[in-house]
Order: C-alpha cells, then sequence, then structure tokens
C-alpha cells in the first residue's frame, strides 16, 4: 500500500514577452498549478490543474479531506464521492480541474510504485514516438505584423494549426496565409476558440473549405451542443472541439448528438485519466476520432503522451490514415520545457513517450520556485 500523506499545490505563473492568445482575447502570462501527492512510503506523484491557480488553491482544504489518508490506487473511489456529494457544485468548474492534476500525480505516484511507465497501467505502450501537430498562429495586439513570423516558425512540422475568430473574411486571410507559408503538404487545422454563433460558423467554413483544412475546432460556444450536430451534418470540413468539456457526462452528451468529428479532452481539465479514459472508450464506441488538447505545462504534455500510447487504433489496424496526434504548443511558453528536468522537444513533428516510471518526467525544482506565483 501507498498511503497519500498529503497534497500540496504550487502556483505558477510565467510572463511572457508579449501578450498573445485567441479570438476570445490576449494572455500576458502563462499560468499553471503542478499538484503534488507525498505517500507514507516516499513517493512523489506529480500533475497539473488546469485554471487560475488562486482557484484551484481555494478548492485544496475541501478535496484535501477526501484524498489524504487513501491508498493511491483507491483515489478514484474518492473522486465519484465527491462529485456525487457536491452535485450542487455542478461539473463545469475548477474543483474537476483540481480532480484532474491529483488522479495524474496519484498514478504518477503508481507508475512509480509499481516501476512502470504509466501507459502501460493505462493498457499498454503502442508507441515509442507519436506524431504532433504544432499549435501557433496566434492572436495578438498587432497580427498584421506577427501572423507570418509565427507561421514561418512553425515550417518543418507535419502538421499545425492557427488561430482564426475575428471574422469569416478574416479566418479566410490567415488561413490563405498559412497554406502559402506552411505549404499544401501540412495538415493545417484552424481555431475559433468557441467565438461564432451557428450561422458565422458556416459562413467561415464556406470560405475555409477551398483550403483543405484538416478540421474546425471548437466553433460554437462549448455547451451549444445542437449548434454542433446541427454544423457537423452539414459542414465539408470535419468538426472538433472539447477542450472545454468536463468529465465524460459532457463528451457522451456530445457524442450521442453526433456534433463531432475529433472530441480533444485535456487531462489537466476534463477529470484526468479517471475520466479521460471513460472519454475516449466513448470516442472508441462512436466511431470518433481521439486528439488531446495541451495548453498548459510540460507535466500535461507528458500525462497526453502517455494517454496517447495506451490507445489502440481501432477501427485501424496496420494502415492509420489518420494517426492520433498531440497538441505542441509552440507559442512562448517557459512553463512548457523549462520547469523539465528534461524537456519533452517535438524533433520532425514527433515526440517521444517518457520512459521511466510513472510520467517518466522529473520537475526542475529551482525552475518551479522562479515561476512560483506571488
Amino acid at each position: 500500500m501507498s498511503i497519500i500523506t498529503s497534497i500540496r499545490f504550487e502556483a505558477l505563473s510565467a510572463p511572457v514577452a508579449r501578450p498573445y492568445g485567441m479570438a476570445k482575447g490576449l494572455a500576458a502570462a502563462r499560468q499553471s498549478t503542478i499538484v503534488v501527492i507525498e505517500t507514507r512510503d516516499g513517493i512523489q506523484g506529480i500533475g497539473e490543474a488546469w485554471g487560475a491557480p488562486a482557484v484551484n488553491l481555494a478548492n485544496l482544504p475541501l478535496l484535501r479531506d477526501y484524498i489524504e489518508g487513501r491508498d493511491i490506487a483507491d483515489v478514484e473511489l474518492a473522486f465519484q464521492l465527491i462529485i456525487a456529494r457536491h452535485y450542487h457544485f455542478g461539473l463545469q468548474n475548477q474543483m474537476i480541474a483540481c480532480l484532474s492534476g491529483i488522479d495524474i500525480a496519484a498514478k504518477d505516484a503508481l507508475g512509480k510504485k509499481t516501476g512502470l511507465p504509466l501507459c502501460r497501467l493505462l493498457g499498454g505502450r503502442g508507441a515509442e514516438r507519436l506524431p504532433v501537430y504544432a499549435s501557433g498562429g496566434y492572436i495578438t495586439e498587432t497580427p498584421d505584423k506577427d501572423f507570418a513570423p509565427q507561421l514561418e516558425a512553425m515550417t518543418g512540422h507535419r502538421a499545425a494549426k492557427i488561430k482564426i475568430g475575428l471574422h469569416p473574411a478574416s479566418d479566410e486571410a490567415r488561413t490563405r496565409l498559412a497554406r502559402k507559408i506552411l505549404g499544401d503538404e501540412v495538415e493545417l487545422f484552424v481555431d475559433i476558440n468557441a467565438n461564432y454563433t451557428l450561422d458565422t460558423a458556416r459562413a467561415s467554413i464556406a470560405r475555409l473549405a477551398k483550403y483543405h483544412v484538416g478540421w474546425i475546432e471548437e466553433p460554437l460556444a462549448p455547451q451549444d451542443f445542437e449548434g454542433y450536430r446541427q454544423l457537423r451534418m452539414a459542414s465539408p470540413v470535419p468538426i472538433a472541439t472539447g477542450e472545454a468539456l468536463y468529465t465524460a457526462f459532457d463528451f457522451k452528451r456530445l457524442l450521442d448528438g453526433h456534433g463531432v468529428d475529433v472530441v480533444q479532452p485535456d487531462l489537466t481539465l476534463c477529470g484526468g485519466f479517471w475520466q479521460g479514459r471513460r472519454i475516449a472508450d466513448l470516442a472508441e464506441l462512436a466511431h470518433v476520432r481521439l486528439s488531446p488538447h495541451v495548453w498548459g505545462s510540460g507535466i500535461g504534455l507528458a500525462a497526453a503522451a502517455h494517454y496517447v500510447a495506451a490507445r489502440s487504433p481501432y477501427p485501424h489496424a496496420d494502415n492509420v490514415p489518420y494517426p492520433t496526434l498531440i497538441e505542441y504548443d509552440v507559442g512562448d511558453n517557459p512553463l512548457r520545457e523549462h520547469i523539465l528536468a528534461t524537456p519533452i522537444v517535438a524533433a520532425a513533428g514527433m515526440i517521444e513517450v517518457p520512459a521511466g516510471p510513472g510520467l517518466g518526467i522529473e520537475l526542475d525544482w529551482k525552475a518551479v520556485r522562479h515561476y512560483a506565483a506571488n
């Protein structure tokens, strides 16, 4: 047994040189919350919780009472108790993000306890290297000046995603330039970040289809399930969404309504591996593709790598026309690489699945202290 004796949250904030982001707004810093679990037998597990660190810290006293004193292999039972007992809180909230980080940390500790990489505990090590797509082409304060250099920095990747969502005419201009700079061989995705209504999304898609877009991401608000159903039924471009959905309950509603072609759970938000495995199973049962969202630190990237490595390519066998891609943020983000002793860095459009026990990563605690939020 490995009894959890303590949980702590480490709030991080890393200012960026120039604000960047999406159609809904720009970010001047990258933030994250590291979750650290300590066990009675000296094992330390590391996880990551999405969202504002101050809000995550406010949830910790409630959750600590449920988790401390339990075995690292039993945390999912505690999670079920929490969401059942505190049902008035709902599921679209920071409490679930905190549980996500705790789950990742507990499973990292379990992997270290057993000496196995986390993917083997989730289903198997199906790959040593995994394909990624470069996530960049962000909206900035001076988009006419900044967009082309961002695209040029993404050359060499096999797949890339850009931000759109300001206006259908702007969407076409940005996509046209991306195609010109990245070339026709790169798989190109576009991301609206839920900034459109159904009619505006249709207008944008009508302009973008000729550029052979691989998917259009979050064209509508996360809870517009009926809108997603209608859009997908008529769209010549695949629809992707899910980064802002929490737990398998949300994804089941989306999939039952046939509103998506590619589901994009974020393990640091949706419920960790606890819910992430259920979401992947639902997608597999619905014959829908999976591509995890990652826009946090290197911890979340490591978690996504183990998550994907453990999934089968069903219904494919030897030939997989569209392999599962992991999002690889290429924006200015010190938390992606600086806080890991050995960063996970993409090369030729691929990342290595960490081979060590658990997540297979070690934190650079000096760097963690450097980015500690005041």
